[in-house]
């Protein structure tokens, strides 16, 4: 068994400004720089001949490079509670078509449909023992927060190991978007 996800990864240079971000909310469990990423679908524990079929289906996904902006921090609550931290992306249509297309793959190979709407975001901290007046004030305090476009050529398969603190991410495979050079991403249309 494999624990797995589809996901966007964050370059060092966004990753270096989404870090500068982090602190000064007291009991808010901080999201390691390496582990930032942008899931544009979750899968869980799969079998590895499952994994297997999973990464076929993904490799014939074809879509345009596009450029990434974050955007802004916000919360996610669940029942009243807030539990997550997160740096929020501008719309984006080519984002929302390789995730989709993202989506429709993996049902072809057998996954059952996502039940959550699509919300990109990159997470940036656990928040389940924070202060909600803190995290708040964070929020107004960064809410203007806006990051250069990262020009996005691929994404990724991660693999999920759980460890005490945290958990730890490998890309076990990456997956070139059309057109996409090592170092350019294409504009939006």
């Amino acid at each position: 068994m494999v624990r797995l996800f589809v996901a966007l990864p964050i370059d060092d240079g966004l990753r270096d400004q989404l870090a500068d971000l982090a602190g000064g909310i007291p009991g808010a469990r901080w999201v390691p720089p390496e582990n930032y990423h942008l899931t544009l679908r979750f899968i869980g524990e799969v079998e590895n001949v499952l994994a297997d079929e999973l990464d076929e289906a993904l490799a014939t996904i074809r879509a345009r490079p596009f450029d990434l902006t974050l955007r802004g921090v916000d919360v996610f609550e669940k029942a009243g509670r807030i539990h997550s931290l997160y740096a929020g992306v501008e719309r984006c249509e080519r984002l929302l078509h390789l995730q989709s297309k993202v989506e429709t793959a993996l049902q072809r190979a057998g996954l059952p449909p996502e039940r959550k709407r699509f919300a990109p975001h990159v997470t940036l901290a656990r928040t389940d023992k924070a202060a909600p007046d803190k995290l708040i004030s964070f929020v107004q305090a960064h809410n203007l927060f806006r990051a250069p476009p990262q020009p996005i050529s691929h994404f990724c398969l991660y693999s999920s190991r759980l460890g005490k603190e945290q958990a730890h991410y490998v890309a076990e495979v990456d997956y070139r978007l059309e057109g996409a050079t090592q170092s350019a991403g294409a504009s939006e249309e």
